[in-house]
Protein backbone atom coordinates (compact mmCIF):
# COMPACT_ATOMS: atom_id res chain seq x y z
CA UNK A 1 0.00 0.00 0.00
CA UNK A 2 2.67 2.19 0.87
CA UNK A 3 4.68 1.63 -2.01
CA UNK A 4 1.76 2.05 -4.41
CA UNK A 5 1.00 5.31 -2.88
CA UNK A 6 4.85 6.63 -3.11
CA UNK A 7 4.44 5.71 -6.87
CA UNK A 8 1.54 7.37 -7.42
CA UNK A 9 2.81 10.49 -5.55
CA UNK A 10 5.93 10.20 -7.55
CA UNK A 11 4.06 10.13 -10.88
CA UNK A 12 2.03 13.06 -10.29
CA UNK A 13 5.28 15.21 -9.34
CA UNK A 14 7.10 13.68 -12.41
CA UNK A 15 3.68 14.71 -14.25
CA UNK A 16 3.75 18.57 -12.53
CA UNK A 17 7.24 19.06 -13.76
CA UNK A 18 6.88 17.65 -16.93
CA UNK A 19 3.89 20.33 -17.22
CA UNK A 20 6.37 22.98 -16.38
CA UNK A 21 9.09 21.78 -18.88
CA UNK A 22 6.59 22.15 -21.89
CA UNK A 23 4.09 24.60 -20.16
CA UNK A 24 4.11 26.79 -23.48
CA UNK A 25 2.93 23.28 -25.23
CA UNK A 26 0.49 22.57 -23.02
CA UNK A 27 -0.62 26.11 -22.54
CA UNK A 28 -3.21 26.03 -25.59
CA UNK A 29 -4.72 22.80 -24.31
CA UNK A 30 -5.06 24.22 -20.46
CA UNK A 31 -6.76 27.43 -21.95
CA UNK A 32 -9.01 25.11 -23.74
CA UNK A 33 -9.63 23.06 -20.76
CA UNK A 34 -10.53 26.27 -18.45
CA UNK A 35 -12.64 27.94 -20.39
CA UNK A 36 -15.08 24.37 -20.59
CA UNK A 37 -14.99 23.65 -17.18
CA UNK A 38 -15.80 27.54 -16.13
CA UNK A 39 -18.45 27.37 -19.03
CA UNK A 40 -19.53 23.77 -17.19
CA UNK A 41 -19.32 25.41 -14.06
CA UNK A 42 -21.41 28.58 -14.63
CA UNK A 43 -24.04 26.70 -16.69
CA UNK A 44 -24.86 24.76 -13.68
CA UNK A 45 -24.85 27.39 -11.29
CA UNK A 46 -27.07 29.57 -13.21
CA UNK A 47 -29.62 26.81 -13.97
CA UNK A 48 -30.11 26.98 -10.22
CA UNK A 49 -30.27 30.74 -10.08
CA UNK A 50 -33.26 30.11 -12.91
CA UNK A 51 -34.72 27.34 -10.71
CA UNK A 52 -34.51 29.58 -7.67
CA UNK A 53 -36.63 31.74 -9.66
CA UNK A 54 -39.04 29.99 -11.00
CA UNK A 55 -40.16 28.52 -7.49
CA UNK A 56 -40.09 31.85 -6.22
CA UNK A 57 -42.59 32.92 -8.91
CA UNK A 58 -44.69 29.71 -8.26
CA UNK A 59 -44.72 30.69 -4.75
CA UNK A 60 -45.84 34.13 -5.17
CA UNK A 61 -49.05 32.85 -6.95
CA UNK A 62 -49.73 29.64 -5.41
CA UNK A 63 -47.69 29.54 -2.17
CA UNK A 64 -45.05 27.85 -1.04
CA UNK A 65 -45.30 23.87 -0.65
CA UNK A 66 -47.31 22.75 0.97
CA UNK A 67 -49.96 25.16 0.68
CA UNK A 68 -53.47 24.03 1.63
CA UNK A 69 -56.40 26.12 0.26
CA UNK A 70 -59.85 25.73 2.27
CA UNK A 71 -63.50 26.80 1.32
CA UNK A 72 -67.05 26.00 2.03
CA UNK A 73 -69.91 26.60 -0.12
CA UNK A 74 -73.63 25.58 0.83
CA UNK A 75 -74.16 22.78 -1.11
CA UNK A 76 -78.42 22.92 -0.58
CA UNK A 77 -79.37 19.87 1.04
CA UNK A 78 -79.34 21.07 4.64
CA UNK A 79 -82.23 21.62 6.62
CA UNK A 80 -83.01 25.48 5.50
CA UNK A 81 -82.26 24.47 1.88
CA UNK A 82 -79.67 26.66 0.34
CA UNK A 83 -78.52 28.90 3.58
CA UNK A 84 -75.85 31.10 3.23
CA UNK A 85 -72.59 30.02 5.73
CA UNK A 86 -71.89 32.39 8.80
CA UNK A 87 -68.56 34.16 7.96
CA UNK A 88 -68.15 35.08 11.63
CA UNK A 89 -68.32 31.13 12.47
CA UNK A 90 -65.96 30.56 9.47
CA UNK A 91 -63.20 32.95 10.64
CA UNK A 92 -63.76 31.50 14.13
CA UNK A 93 -63.30 27.39 12.92
CA UNK A 94 -60.53 28.96 11.20
CA UNK A 95 -58.72 30.17 14.21
CA UNK A 96 -59.65 27.38 16.23
CA UNK A 97 -58.44 24.77 13.86
CA UNK A 98 -54.97 27.03 13.07
CA UNK A 99 -54.54 26.65 16.97
CA UNK A 100 -55.52 23.23 17.68
CA UNK A 101 -52.69 21.99 14.86
CA UNK A 102 -50.51 24.75 15.95
CA UNK A 103 -49.81 26.50 12.21
CA UNK A 104 -48.22 29.27 12.33
CA UNK A 105 -48.60 30.35 9.07
CA UNK A 106 -51.92 30.90 7.90
CA UNK A 107 -54.26 33.45 6.23
CA UNK A 108 -57.34 34.54 5.41
CA UNK A 109 -57.33 36.12 1.58
CA UNK A 110 -60.31 38.18 -0.12
CA UNK A 111 -60.54 40.44 -3.32
CA UNK A 112 -62.27 43.66 -3.33
CA UNK A 113 -62.19 47.44 -4.00
CA UNK A 114 -62.18 50.29 -1.77
CA UNK A 115 -62.34 54.35 -2.72
CA UNK A 116 -59.16 56.19 -2.29
CA UNK A 117 -59.26 59.83 -2.13
CA UNK A 118 -56.78 60.49 -4.94
CA UNK A 119 -55.42 64.57 -6.07
CA UNK A 120 -57.45 64.32 -9.31
CA UNK A 121 -60.76 62.37 -7.47
CA UNK A 122 -62.09 59.26 -5.87
CA UNK A 123 -61.38 56.07 -7.63
CA UNK A 124 -62.43 52.94 -6.99
CA UNK A 125 -58.63 50.26 -5.74
CA UNK A 126 -58.50 46.47 -5.99
CA UNK A 127 -57.84 45.26 -2.48
CA UNK A 128 -56.48 42.19 -1.37
CA UNK A 129 -57.04 41.63 2.09
CA UNK A 130 -54.76 39.16 3.91
CA UNK A 131 -53.88 38.09 7.89
CA UNK A 132 -50.17 39.08 8.06
CA UNK A 133 -48.42 36.03 7.62
CA UNK A 134 -49.76 35.87 3.97
CA UNK A 135 -46.41 37.98 2.62
CA UNK A 136 -44.05 35.16 3.97
CA UNK A 137 -46.40 32.66 2.32
CA UNK A 138 -46.34 34.28 -0.68
CA UNK A 139 -43.31 35.78 -0.96
CA UNK A 140 -44.33 39.37 -1.60
CA UNK A 141 -41.95 41.95 -2.79
CA UNK A 142 -42.03 45.40 -0.81
CA UNK A 143 -39.67 47.67 -2.85
CA UNK A 144 -40.05 50.38 0.18
CA UNK A 145 -41.07 50.07 3.63
CA UNK A 146 -41.79 46.76 5.15
CA UNK A 147 -44.68 44.12 5.03
CA UNK A 148 -47.86 44.10 7.70
CA UNK A 149 -46.26 43.88 11.58
CA UNK A 150 -48.07 41.32 13.45
CA UNK A 151 -48.69 44.74 15.84
CA UNK A 152 -50.35 46.71 13.16
CA UNK A 153 -53.53 44.67 13.97
CA UNK A 154 -54.02 46.71 16.48
CA UNK A 155 -53.66 50.15 15.08
CA UNK A 156 -56.58 52.15 14.96
CA UNK A 157 -55.82 53.50 11.69
CA UNK A 158 -55.98 51.09 8.92
CA UNK A 159 -52.13 49.91 7.23
CA UNK A 160 -51.99 49.86 3.12
CA UNK A 161 -49.31 48.32 1.42
CA UNK A 162 -49.47 49.88 -2.23
CA UNK A 163 -48.39 49.21 -5.44
CA UNK A 164 -45.71 51.55 -7.13
CA UNK A 165 -48.67 52.67 -9.34
CA UNK A 166 -50.67 53.61 -5.93
CA UNK A 167 -47.32 55.29 -4.43
CA UNK A 168 -46.34 57.27 -7.44
CA UNK A 169 -50.14 59.28 -7.87
CA UNK A 170 -49.67 60.15 -4.03
CA UNK A 171 -46.75 61.38 -4.82
CA UNK A 172 -43.80 58.91 -3.76
CA UNK A 173 -43.97 60.14 -0.70
CA UNK A 174 -41.07 58.88 1.93
CA UNK A 175 -42.86 56.38 3.96
CA UNK A 176 -40.70 57.35 7.10
CA UNK A 177 -43.35 60.37 7.69
CA UNK A 178 -45.98 57.74 7.95
CA UNK A 179 -47.71 58.87 4.94
CA UNK A 180 -51.99 58.96 4.57
CA UNK A 181 -54.66 58.51 2.29
CA UNK A 182 -58.66 58.65 2.59
CA UNK A 183 -60.89 55.69 2.06
CA UNK A 184 -64.57 55.91 1.32
CA UNK A 185 -65.87 58.99 1.14
CA UNK A 186 -68.23 58.79 -1.59
CA UNK A 187 -70.23 62.04 -1.27
CA UNK A 188 -71.25 62.74 2.40
CA UNK A 189 -70.57 59.29 3.39
CA UNK A 190 -67.50 59.14 6.43
CA UNK A 191 -63.94 58.94 5.52
CA UNK A 192 -61.31 56.87 6.54
CA UNK A 193 -57.89 58.00 7.32
CA UNK A 194 -55.23 55.28 6.38
CA UNK A 195 -51.74 55.08 6.68
CA UNK A 196 -49.03 53.70 3.75
CA UNK A 197 -46.15 51.86 5.34
CA UNK A 198 -44.98 49.65 2.20
CA UNK A 199 -44.95 49.55 -1.60
CA UNK A 200 -44.52 46.68 -3.88
CA UNK A 201 -43.30 46.88 -7.25
CA UNK A 202 -45.15 46.23 -10.22
CA UNK A 203 -45.02 43.78 -13.05
CA UNK A 204 -44.85 45.47 -16.71
CA UNK A 205 -48.65 44.71 -17.16
CA UNK A 206 -50.09 46.48 -14.00
CA UNK A 207 -51.69 49.63 -15.20
CA UNK A 208 -53.77 50.51 -12.31
CA UNK A 209 -53.05 51.04 -8.56
CA UNK A 210 -53.90 48.39 -5.88
CA UNK A 211 -52.84 47.71 -2.02
CA UNK A 212 -52.86 45.43 0.48
CA UNK A 213 -55.25 45.49 3.82
CA UNK A 214 -55.14 43.57 6.49
CA UNK A 215 -58.89 41.29 6.31
CA UNK A 216 -59.84 42.80 10.18
CA UNK A 217 -59.28 46.33 9.08
CA UNK A 218 -60.64 45.78 6.06
CA UNK A 219 -63.74 44.39 7.23
CA UNK A 220 -63.89 47.35 9.53
CA UNK A 221 -63.95 49.84 7.02
CA UNK A 222 -66.78 48.54 5.18
CA UNK A 223 -68.65 48.54 7.96
CA UNK A 224 -68.13 52.18 8.71
CA UNK A 225 -69.11 52.84 4.52
CA UNK A 226 -70.90 50.01 2.52
CA UNK A 227 -70.73 52.28 -0.28
CA UNK A 228 -67.00 52.87 -0.55
CA UNK A 229 -66.47 49.51 -1.80
CA UNK A 230 -66.66 46.51 -1.78
CA UNK A 231 -65.74 43.04 -0.82
CA UNK A 232 -67.52 41.35 -3.72
CA UNK A 233 -71.43 39.92 -4.05
CA UNK A 234 -72.59 39.95 -0.98
CA UNK A 235 -69.83 42.19 0.62
CA UNK A 236 -67.41 41.81 3.34
CA UNK A 237 -69.72 41.00 6.42
CA UNK A 238 -71.79 37.77 4.92
CA UNK A 239 -68.84 36.96 2.10
CA UNK A 240 -70.35 33.71 1.28
CA UNK A 241 -73.55 35.46 -0.28
CA UNK A 242 -73.95 34.34 -3.31
CA UNK A 243 -70.99 31.86 -3.66
CA UNK A 244 -67.29 31.57 -1.39
CA UNK A 245 -65.50 35.10 -1.16
CA UNK A 246 -62.98 34.13 1.58
CA UNK A 247 -60.48 31.60 1.06
CA UNK A 248 -58.46 30.47 3.54
CA UNK A 249 -55.06 29.17 2.87
CA UNK A 250 -51.95 27.49 5.29
CA UNK A 251 -48.48 26.81 5.07
CA UNK A 252 -47.40 23.17 6.30
CA UNK A 253 -44.65 20.99 6.07
CA UNK A 254 -45.11 18.94 2.77
CA UNK A 255 -44.91 16.06 4.76
CA UNK A 256 -47.89 16.89 7.02
CA UNK A 257 -50.23 18.37 3.99
CA UNK A 258 -51.58 14.38 2.80
CA UNK A 259 -52.46 13.65 6.20
CA UNK A 260 -53.77 17.09 7.35
CA UNK A 261 -56.71 17.42 4.67
CA UNK A 262 -59.05 15.02 5.89
CA UNK A 263 -58.83 16.59 9.08
CA UNK A 264 -59.54 19.82 7.72
CA UNK A 265 -62.61 18.59 6.33
CA UNK A 266 -63.83 16.95 8.93
CA UNK A 267 -63.33 19.70 11.45
CA UNK A 268 -65.16 22.20 9.04
CA UNK A 269 -68.17 20.01 8.25
CA UNK A 270 -68.57 19.38 11.90
CA UNK A 271 -68.48 23.11 12.96
CA UNK A 272 -70.52 24.68 10.03
CA UNK A 273 -73.18 21.59 10.07
CA UNK A 274 -75.07 20.03 7.58
CA UNK A 275 -75.47 20.96 3.58
CA UNK A 276 -72.14 22.84 3.09
CA UNK A 277 -68.91 21.17 1.06
CA UNK A 278 -65.58 21.91 2.58
CA UNK A 279 -62.84 21.35 0.12
CA UNK A 280 -59.35 21.23 0.93
CA UNK A 281 -56.67 21.10 -1.87
CA UNK A 282 -53.31 22.06 -2.90
CA UNK A 283 -52.24 24.28 -5.63
CA UNK A 284 -48.54 24.97 -5.01
CA UNK A 285 -46.36 23.51 -7.76
CA UNK A 286 -45.00 20.52 -5.90
CA UNK A 287 -48.20 19.26 -5.27
CA UNK A 288 -47.79 16.45 -7.55
CA UNK A 289 -44.40 15.15 -6.26
CA UNK A 290 -43.02 15.36 -9.70
CA UNK A 291 -39.71 17.77 -10.74
CA UNK A 292 -41.71 20.46 -12.41
CA UNK A 293 -37.97 21.95 -13.71
CA UNK A 294 -37.00 18.63 -15.28
CA UNK A 295 -36.99 20.22 -18.45
CA UNK A 296 -35.04 23.13 -17.63
CA UNK A 297 -32.59 20.76 -15.75
CA UNK A 298 -31.91 18.63 -18.93
CA UNK A 299 -31.50 21.66 -21.23
CA UNK A 300 -28.73 22.87 -18.82
CA UNK A 301 -27.53 19.46 -18.31
CA UNK A 302 -27.28 18.77 -22.02
CA UNK A 303 -25.79 22.56 -23.01
CA UNK A 304 -23.02 21.47 -20.33
CA UNK A 305 -21.97 18.49 -21.77
CA UNK A 306 -22.00 19.70 -24.92
CA UNK A 307 -19.47 22.02 -23.85
CA UNK A 308 -17.24 19.92 -22.10
CA UNK A 309 -17.10 17.18 -24.98
CA UNK A 310 -15.85 20.78 -27.05
CA UNK A 311 -13.44 21.18 -25.00
CA UNK A 312 -12.08 18.02 -24.72
CA UNK A 313 -11.55 17.05 -28.39
CA UNK A 314 -9.65 20.13 -28.31
CA UNK A 315 -7.37 18.83 -25.95
CA UNK A 316 -7.04 15.36 -27.58
CA UNK A 317 -6.24 16.70 -30.49
CA UNK A 318 -3.23 18.50 -28.97
CA UNK A 319 -2.34 15.49 -27.06
CA UNK A 320 -1.89 14.06 -29.65
CA UNK A 321 0.48 16.90 -31.47
CA UNK A 322 2.26 16.38 -28.23
CA UNK A 323 3.17 12.91 -28.02
CA UNK A 324 4.11 12.60 -31.73
CA UNK A 325 6.64 15.64 -31.23
CA UNK A 326 8.41 13.69 -27.69
CA UNK A 327 8.61 9.90 -29.55
CA UNK A 328 12.80 10.43 -29.01
CA UNK A 329 11.96 11.44 -25.46
CA UNK A 330 9.90 8.49 -24.33
CA UNK A 331 11.84 5.86 -26.53
CA UNK A 332 14.73 7.55 -24.17
CA UNK A 333 13.01 6.42 -21.34
CA UNK A 334 12.38 3.30 -23.23
CA UNK A 335 16.08 2.48 -23.43
CA UNK A 336 16.92 2.91 -19.34
CA UNK A 337 14.35 0.44 -18.53
CA UNK A 338 10.93 2.38 -18.00
CA UNK A 339 8.28 -0.68 -18.28
CA UNK A 340 5.13 0.38 -20.47
CA UNK A 341 3.04 0.62 -17.59
CA UNK A 342 4.89 3.49 -16.30
CA UNK A 343 5.00 5.42 -19.33
CA UNK A 344 1.75 5.28 -20.07
CA UNK A 345 0.73 6.47 -16.45
CA UNK A 346 2.93 9.36 -16.87
CA UNK A 347 1.62 10.60 -20.12
CA UNK A 348 -1.97 9.73 -18.22
CA UNK A 349 -0.98 11.70 -15.43
CA UNK A 350 0.32 14.55 -17.44
CA UNK A 351 -3.06 15.31 -18.27
CA UNK A 352 -5.10 14.84 -15.64
CA UNK A 353 -2.89 16.63 -13.79
CA UNK A 354 -2.98 19.85 -16.18
CA UNK A 355 -6.77 19.10 -16.56
CA UNK A 356 -7.42 19.38 -12.66
CA UNK A 357 -4.92 22.50 -12.59
CA UNK A 358 -7.03 23.72 -15.33
CA UNK A 359 -10.60 22.72 -13.56
CA UNK A 360 -9.93 25.04 -10.56
CA UNK A 361 -9.02 27.77 -12.28
CA UNK A 362 -12.08 27.31 -14.70
CA UNK A 363 -14.10 27.43 -11.26
CA UNK A 364 -12.96 29.86 -9.63
CA UNK A 365 -13.47 32.42 -12.70
CA UNK A 366 -17.30 30.41 -12.81
CA UNK A 367 -17.48 31.49 -9.11
CA UNK A 368 -16.56 35.18 -9.60
CA UNK A 369 -18.77 35.44 -12.34
CA UNK A 370 -22.30 33.60 -10.98
CA UNK A 371 -21.61 35.67 -7.79
CA UNK A 372 -20.80 38.75 -9.18
CA UNK A 373 -24.07 41.35 -8.87
CA UNK A 374 -24.49 42.29 -12.14
CA UNK A 375 -24.81 38.66 -13.48
CA UNK A 376 -27.16 38.11 -10.68
CA UNK A 377 -29.62 41.53 -11.56
CA UNK A 378 -29.18 40.17 -15.11
CA UNK A 379 -31.17 36.55 -14.11
CA UNK A 380 -32.91 37.30 -11.58
CA UNK A 381 -34.37 40.74 -13.21
CA UNK A 382 -35.24 41.79 -9.82
CA UNK A 383 -37.55 38.15 -9.02
CA UNK A 384 -35.28 36.47 -6.75
CA UNK A 385 -35.25 36.91 -2.83
CA UNK A 386 -33.52 34.62 -1.40
CA UNK A 387 -30.15 34.49 -3.92
CA UNK A 388 -28.66 30.88 -3.57
CA UNK A 389 -25.44 30.70 -2.55
CA UNK A 390 -22.93 29.15 -5.30
CA UNK A 391 -24.07 25.62 -4.98
CA UNK A 392 -20.91 23.32 -4.29
CA UNK A 393 -22.06 20.64 -6.59
CA UNK A 394 -21.53 22.59 -9.48
CA UNK A 395 -17.87 23.52 -8.34
CA UNK A 396 -17.36 19.67 -7.39
CA UNK A 397 -18.68 18.63 -11.02
CA UNK A 398 -16.52 20.90 -12.54
CA UNK A 399 -13.60 19.26 -10.83
CA UNK A 400 -15.20 15.51 -11.31
CA UNK A 401 -15.62 16.67 -15.49
CA UNK A 402 -11.86 18.10 -15.45
CA UNK A 403 -10.28 14.71 -14.00
CA UNK A 404 -12.60 12.82 -16.50
CA UNK A 405 -11.62 15.05 -19.27
CA UNK A 406 -8.02 14.33 -18.28
CA UNK A 407 -7.94 11.23 -17.93
CA UNK A 408 -10.08 10.40 -21.14
CA UNK A 409 -7.96 12.79 -23.36
CA UNK A 410 -4.37 11.50 -22.20
CA UNK A 411 -6.13 7.76 -22.73
CA UNK A 412 -5.22 7.90 -26.30
CA UNK A 413 -1.77 9.84 -26.61
CA UNK A 414 -0.78 6.87 -23.27
CA UNK A 415 -1.86 4.44 -25.82
CA UNK A 416 0.39 5.60 -28.68
CA UNK A 417 3.23 6.38 -26.11
CA UNK A 418 3.23 2.49 -25.15
CA UNK A 419 3.74 1.90 -29.10
CA UNK A 420 7.06 3.97 -29.00
CA UNK A 421 10.17 1.78 -29.29
CA UNK A 422 13.57 2.35 -28.49
CA UNK A 423 14.75 2.33 -32.68
CA UNK A 424 11.94 5.04 -32.73
CA UNK A 425 14.48 7.19 -30.21
CA UNK A 426 16.97 7.33 -33.14
CA UNK A 427 14.90 7.82 -36.06
CA UNK A 428 14.13 11.05 -34.43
Amino acid sequence: MKRALTGFVGAVLEAWQELRIHRTRVLLSLIGVAVAVCSLTTVVALGAIVQQANEELSERSSGRPATLYLSAYSDGTGAGGSAEIDGELMDATWAETLERYDVTYGSRVLSGSQNVGFVDGIVPVGVQAVDQPYGEMHRVRVSEGAWFTPGDALQLAPRLIVNQIFWERIGSPDLATHPTVKLGGQGAQPTTIAVVTGVTPVASYETEPSMFMLVDQFAAVQAADPTGGGGGAGGFADPFAGGAQTQYEMWVPPALAEPLIPLLQRDFTAALGEGVQVDVFRQDFAQYGDDPFLVTKLVVGGIAVLVLLLGALGLVNIALVTVKQRVREIGIRRSFGATAGRVFFAVMMESVVATVAAGIAGVVAAVLIVQSPWVRDLVGQGMITDFPPFPVDAALLGLVAATAVGALAGLLPALVAVRVKVIDAIRY
